[in-house]
C-alpha cells in the first residue's frame, strides 16, 4: 500500500504548522519582518557561508522570498579500486559515471524555508527547516527544526520520512560546529531479514573551518545510534572556495548518498572513498 498521500500531508502539515504558529501571534508580540531584518538576513555570514556543510544542513537563515540552488556530484568508482595506473586511466573516477543531484530552496517566510531535491537514481526529497534560535550575544547556539520525506522512482515508491534538529555553534567568524539528531523512517530497502529495523536514529556531526579569506575545510560524519545499521556510518571531508554568491566544494566520501534517507543508510565500506563535488548558488 502506497504511503505517499499520508507522508506528503504529514510533511506539508508540519511546515504549515510552523508558519501558522508564527503568523498567528499578535503584532505586539511578533512584528512583521522589517526592511532592516531582511537586510540582516541577506548579509554574508563568514561562519556559515552555505545552507549545508557537505550534505548536513546548517542553521544559516534563508531570507524571505529568496532562494538558493545546489548541484551535488559523486563519481561512482572508489578511489581504492584497482591500481594507480587503472585509476589514472579513468581520470580518478571521472569516467565511471556518477550520482548527480539538483536542489532548490525557497524562503517561505522569515526563518522558514522549503526545498526539493532530485538525484539521478530517481529519488526525490521534499524538506523544510524552521529556525527557532539564532546565535547572538545572549544566545550561545543556533537551533533549527528539520522535516522531510523522500521517495524512490520519482516519488512513487518507498517513502522515507525524517524529523530532526540542527544545533550550531559559530566560531567567531572562523567557521561553525554542528550536532544534528534525526529520526529517519523506512531506511531498510534491501534486507528483509532485518525488517524490524526499518528506521534509523542518527546524530550528524559536522564542522566548517575558515582557513583563508574565501577558503574553508569541511567535514561531517553520521553515526547511527539505533535501528538500521548495515554498512558503515557515512563520512565526508573536503575543501571549498567562495566566489561571490557561488560556493565550489571538492569532497571525498565513503558513500554516494545525499538525501536524508541515503545518508542514514550509511556508506558502502570503510575502504571505499569516492571523489565528488558540490556547487551552490545563492540568489540574494
Amino acid at each position: 500500500m502506497h504511503k505517499r498521500p499520508i507522508l506528503t500531508l504529514l510533511t506539508l502539515g508540519l511546515l504549515s504548522w510552523a508558519g501558522l504558529a508564527a503568523a498567528q501571534t499578535t503584532p505586539a508580540q511578533a512584528p512583521a519582518p522589517s526592511a532592516a531584518q531582511d537586510r540582516t538576513d541577506r548579509q554574508f555570514n563568514t561562519s556559515q557561508p552555505d545552507f549545508t556543510v557537505v550534505d548536513l544542513p546548517t542553521t544559516l537563515r534563508m531570507p524571505r522570498h529568496k532562494s538558493s540552488f545546489r548541484v551535488t556530484h559523486r563519481f561512482g568508482r572508489p578511489l581504492g579500486s584497482g591500481n594507480f595506473s587503472d585509476l589514472a586511466s579513468d581520470a580518478f573516477g571521472l569516467d565511471n559515471g556518477a550520482q548527480i543531484g539538483i536542489e532548490y530552496r525557497f524562503g517561505v517566510m522569515r526563518g522558514l524555508y522549503a526545498g526539493v531535491a532530485r538525484t539521478s537514481d530517481k529519488t526525490i526529497e521534499f524538506f523544510g527547516q524552521r529556525n527557532l534560535l539564532q546565535q547572538s550575544k545572549t544566545t550561545p547556539v543556533g537551533l533549527g527544526v528539520l522535516v522531510g520525506v523522500d521517495g524512490t522512482d520519482n516519488f512513487s515508491d518507498q517513502f522515507s520520512p525524517s524529523l530532526g534538529a540542527t544545533l550550531s555553534r559559530e566560531l567567531g567568524g572562523s567557521g561553525a560546529l554542528y550536532v544534528e539528531p534525526m529520526w529517519v523512517g523506512n531506511v531498510n530497502l534491501f534486507d528483509s531479514t532485518i525488517a524490524a529495523k526499518d528506521y534509523a536514529v542518527v546524530v550528524g556531526l559536522g564542522g566548517r573551518l575558515r582557513v583563508r579569506r574565501t577558503v574553508y575545510v569541511v567535514g561531517e560524519v553520521i553515526p547511527r545510534l539505533a535501528g538500521y545499521d548495515a554498512g558503515v556510518p557515512l563520512g565526508t571531508f573536503g575543501i571549498e572556495k567562495r566566489a561571490g554568491g557561488h560556493l565550489f566544494q571538492l569532497n571525498f566520501s565513503n558513500g554516494l548518498g545525499t538525501t536524508t534517507s541515503q545518508l542514514a543508510r550509511g556508506g558502502t565500506g570503510s575502504q571505499d572513498w569516492y571523489f565528488g563535488f558540490n556547487i551552490s548558488r545563492k540568489f540574494f
